[in-house]
């Protein structure tokens, strides 16, 4: 009788994960932590509590000490650097806080960024048509008219702007993972919540997981579950919450 394996529906799956800067105390010790394929989780804790550094090990921009760093069923801590460097391209989408869009390309441009760095993204986008009516439905999608908007220098948009495209950037050619550092904080409650029901559609859609981190607990309603990081030592298990 066949048996399905359990862990092919998880995104991300953590094993005795410990990590540690040089000469530094133990930032992270995490027992088990699994988030699905397709959930969206909001990453909570105080400033050290090693948020960021864990979306640097979920993107394997970071090694850990020991332990086991799964992402949609590849093995992290296996692969070499240039590896790691790939399957990012390949499979994340990332939203950073200042955005880090490139001001002097068009909002178009900038959307596309993506595929330049990837057969795999590439490929997703030829399934449904051309890549410049990918980037221009993304925006669409994310309440920024293309015909409007499309041609415009990035750095010429507002914040608000900005963070679309910013999002639409992240999500072209269906990577399997979103991970967000803190890309609301400069908007008000009504535009967060806005932004966030539009970014949550798209993903749905593409069956995308999300690790979207923010001080403003606020928002953590909008989200499937909550996982809760503590300036301690171990967390076995890890704190999570729906």
């Amino acid at each position: 009788m066949h048996t399905r394996d359990a862990s092919a529906d998880n995104a991300i799956q953590l094993e005795r994960l410990e990590f540690a800067w040089p000469r530094g105390a133990p930032l992270l010790d995490i027992e088990h932590l699994v988030v699905t394929r397709g959930e969206h989780v909001f990453l909570q804790g105080a400033s050290g509590s090693g948020k960021s550094t864990l979306l640097s090990l979920l993107g394997g921009v970071l090694l850990p000490g020991a332990g086991r760093i799964d992402v949609l069923g590849t093995d992290l801590t296996a692969l070499s650097s240039a590896q790691r460097d790939r399957f990012r391209a390949d499979h994340f989408g990332f939203v950073f806080q200042q955005f880090n869009l490139l001001p002097f390309l068009s909002v178009r441009e900038n959307v596309l960024l993506p595929l330049r760095f990837s057969a795999r993204r590439r490929a997703a986008v030829a399934r449904r048509g051309d890549a410049q009516g990918e980037a221009d439905r993304l925006l669409a999608a994310l309440d920024l008219d293309p015909a409007r908007h499309a041609r415009r220098a990035a750095g010429s948009l507002s914040v608000g702007q900005q963070q679309r495209v910013a999002a639409a950037r992240a999500l072209i050619g269906d990577p399997g993972l979103l991970v967000a550092d803190e890309p609301t904080s400069s908007l008000d409650a009504d535009a967060r919540a806005a932004f966030l029901a539009l970014l949550f559609g798209e993903c749905r859609r593409a069956r995308a997981s999300v690790v979207f981190v923010s001080h403003d607990g606020s928002l953590a309603a909008l989200f499937d579950r909550t996982i809760r990081l503590s300036v301690v030592n171990r967390v076995p298990g890890i704190g999570a919450s729906r």
